[in-house]
């Protein structure tokens, strides 16, 4: 079974899983006073697949370069698993989401995060996290990723993202 890969920034890609593509928002909490940075925060509600995204910037561009000082955004899309991907058939693969952000993040899959997979440290870090350890067609899931430069005493350069693929093995 050869593997598969669907470019998330592509638009027939995101297209065979029933999106148009990312949204994203600054903010620990996007929409909260000084972006929902106060202390002993416990989490970030915008983690979770049911947190309303309809508001934030539609369609982004996730390579776009984002920061002033000290930055936080989130990076959402919604996806639809589908029975078939350039002809072949997807049911009980394994599904992968992969990125490389710059210069931390957190990847969350429906509102939980693998904390030795899901979390992003260093420029240039590859990470993969699952998504779905057997293809089922048609369900739905929320990956949320947290991005945020660094180092927090002293923030130098940008956030983005570097790619973003899904991948059926």
């Amino acid at each position: 079974m050869a593997r598969i890969s669907l470019d998330l920034e592509n638009t027939e890609d995101l297209a065979a899983l029933g999106t148009t593509g990312w949204r994203i928002a600054p903010g620990l909490v996007p929409g909260e006073p000084n972006q929902g940075l106060v202390a002993e925060l416990l989490s970030s509600p915008a983690r979770l697949p049911d947190y309303d995204d309809s508001g934030w910037e539609k369609d982004a561009d996730v390579q776009e370069r984002r920061s002033v000082g000290f930055t936080f955004a989130w990076y959402r899309l919604h996806i639809t698993v589908p029975a078939q991907i350039r002809g072949e058939d997807v049911t009980g693969r394994r599904v992968w989401f992969e990125t490389n952000v710059d210069n931390y993040g957190e990847i969350y899959i429906d509102g939980n995060i693998d904390r030795v997979t899901g979390v992003v440290t260093g420029n240039n870090v590859g990470k993969r996290a699952l998504v779905e350890d057997k293809a089922v067609p048609g369900t739905s899931h929320v990956i949320a990723v947290l991005v945020a430069n660094a180092p927090l005493g002293e923030p130098v350069g940008t956030i983005f993202m570097r790619y973003a693929t899904l991948a059926f093995e």
